[in-house]
């Protein structure tokens, strides 16, 4: 049986602030291919990070997106596409 995977960007929250980019690759790919890790820390007025979170791009099935959705305490949801990768998939075509 064929499984239709699709490429999804994901956006993670809640993350701690020594997560490496390998270590989402490691945890994400048990459901799928990842692509892209990218880690964003905010900082506040004084330079302490204050909001970790991430976007990851994976090929994946439907049935295993939702696998790695259940359970934890991670906020995983899908994100929305960015200007810069609207305008280069708009060029592409």
């Amino acid at each position: 049986m064929k499984v239709n995977r699709e490429t999804k960007r994901l956006y993670v929250g809640g993350l701690s602030q020594d997560i490496s980019e390998a270590d989402l690759q490691n945890q994400f790919s048990r459901f799928g291919d990842v692509s892209d890790v990218d880690i964003i820390t905010r900082k506040d007025d004084q330079g302490n990070p204050q909001k970790v979170f991430a976007y990851i791009n994976i090929s994946v099935a439907e049935a295993d997106l939702k696998k790695c959705k259940k359970g934890g305490t991670l906020q995983i949801q899908l994100a929305k596409e960015s200007f810069l990768h609207r305008r280069v998939r708009i060029i592409k075509t």
